[in-house]
């Protein structure tokens, strides 16, 4: 036998002697389908309040109130899951395009209340 043959059956050995020496790190568990939909539902959420928050019409009219944009955000990330849910529950049954409704205009007033509140 070769010098590089031993070397190699040696080192196949060696790694395969550590592979089974290490315990297995794969855990399977049950997840439970409404814990997986209501967190994937949350993220949804939560990038619809923040796409709102970030429209050009929506920053205009905070800025008008006398809210940062920047200040904006950072609120909608510390609102709870059912005020989150609530808002966006609110922002898919507006009017595709136009104007705002009143009903618009109490959304994007309670969202600076709420970062007035913070401040």
């Amino acid at each position: 036998m070769t010098l590089t043959t031993v070397f190699s059956q040696i080192l196949i050995a060696t790694v395969t002697i550590a592979m089974l020496a290490l315990p297995p790190t794969v855990r399977a568990e049950i997840v439970d389908t409404q814990t997986l939909i209501g967190a994937t539902q949350a993220e949804q959420d939560k990038a619809k309040v923040q796409s709102f928050v970030e429209r050009a019409s929506v920053k205009e009219k905070l800025e008008a109130m006398g809210v940062e944009g920047l200040l904006a955000k950072e609120r909608v990330a510390a609102l709870n899951e059912q005020e989150v849910h609530a808002l966006a529950e609110r922002i898919d049954s507006m009017p595709a395009g136009g104007t705002l409704s009143q009903m618009d205009m109490v959304i994007i007033l309670l969202i600076a209340i709420l970062v007035a509140v913070a401040i």
